[in-house]
């Protein structure tokens, strides 16, 4: 099967995409970001929308939305008036309500609302893969770099602030490195199901693992394997990888919980 170059491409994909749920997957759990990660995939739909008539590549639209999106966040929840979740559902409406709107505009440039939302992991370009490479490389680095004061900001913030740690600029840090993630996800797996790749197996081997090396890792290998599942499946039964990837991760998930 892997003798198809887009095929090739699909796996060599689904491979990055792991590496990048193991590094960032980790955090997005810990520090109870499930919601804001699905709500930026979900608000990047307009970016996604104009680009194809401004001729231009769906990433960079999509990265400004998703950037300004975490900082709009950011902004609210500063506020104790606005609740975080509140905020965050309330942009998510707004920024698929404007995607909709764009849509019924933009038909006639080609832009097929399905692989908007839903992706196509076996109709990815060589830049695709580059891109995603260079995103797992960031998030390594990030990682590194930040992962004491993401640590200590995710399980006693109120000792890391006393110890004078500023979690501050890491804790943006981290939405952009996760809105970032996000986007290079859009191509394989769309706007819709982007919390697939980033959410659901770190969620899944949370379950099960307390350290967070384990945790990372685990990650790391059972996205790899419901990723490789699902292409399988999908070029089994001619259906959508995506999707088939979302069935395959809820069916592992509900699996281990039910087991737990």
């Amino acid at each position: 099967m892997l003798d198809a170059p887009y095929l090739q491409r699909a796996a060599v994909e689904i491979l990055l995409l792991a590496s990048l749920a193991g590094t960032l997957g980790a955090w997005i759990v810990l520090r109870r970001l499930a919601f804001y990660t699905h709500a930026v995939g979900t608000a990047t739909f307009p970016g996604l929308v104009v680009a194809a008539p401004l001729a231009v590549a769906p990433q960079l639209p999509a990265l400004a939305v998703a950037l300004g999106f975490g900082a709009a966040l950011e902004r609210l929840s500063r506020s104790r008036r606005v609740d975080v979740g509140a905020a965050t559902g309330l942009l998510l409406v707004a920024a698929l309500a404007l995607g909709v709107v764009l849509a019924s505009d933009v038909y006639a440039a080609g832009a097929g609302v399905d692989r908007l939302l839903f992706g196509t992991l076996i109709g990815l370009s060589d830049r695709d893969l580059w891109l995603t490479a260079g995103a797992v490389a960031a998030a390594m680095a990030m990682h590194l770099a930040l992962h004491r004061t993401w640590l200590a900001s995710a399980f006693d913030p109120g000792s890391a602030h006393a110890l004078g740690i500023r979690t501050a600029l890491a804790d943006r840090a981290l939405l952009a490195a996760v809105a970032v993630a996000v986007v290079v996800s859009l191509d394989a797996v769309g706007a819709l199901l982007v919390a697939v790749v980033l959410v659901v197996p770190a969620a899944t081997v949370r379950l099960v693992v307390r350290d967070v090396g384990a945790l990372q890792s685990g990650t790391a290998l059972l996205a790899a394997g419901e990723g490789f599942a699902a292409l399988l499946i999908a070029d089994a039964l001619d259906v959508g990888p995506g999707p088939v990837m979302a069935v395959v991760g809820a069916v592992v998930f509900a699996a281990v919980a039910v087991t737990r």
